[in-house]
């Protein structure tokens, strides 16, 4: 056991202290090119600026069937949204292990 724990203690340093030479041998010049925009991403500003008008909407006044239609819609906006991103997403369960993980091997 202890020669493993040394061997994580080894492995994690030299994970943290050699991964600048590879950042040394990526120069890459930028290009002055613009990026195209796509139609994904057209959709998923129009639909970040509908849920920015719901945000604002003053919720007071509405029906329960209405904020129920509302609650219904961001549901299925989100969820577009998340459909369109090219994000990955961690769970809490995960961030918390890698947390400790950090913690405990540096």
């Amino acid at each position: 056991m202890k020669k493993f724990a040394i061997g994580l203690l080894l492995a994690g340093s030299l994970l943290a202290f050699f991964p600048y030479q590879s950042i040394a041998a990526a120069n890459v010049t930028p290009s002055s090119l613009a990026v195209p925009v796509t139609a994904g991403a057209a959709e998923a500003k129009t639909l970040l600026l509908r849920l920015d008008e719901i945000n604002a909407m003053d919720k007071k006044n509405l029906k329960p069937s209405e904020k129920k239609n509302l609650r219904m819609e961001v549901r299925s906006i989100k969820h577009q949204l998340r459909e369109l991103g090219d994000g990955v997403y961690i769970s809490v369960g995960a961030a918390i292990i890698i947390l400790l993980l950090l913690i405990i091997l540096l």
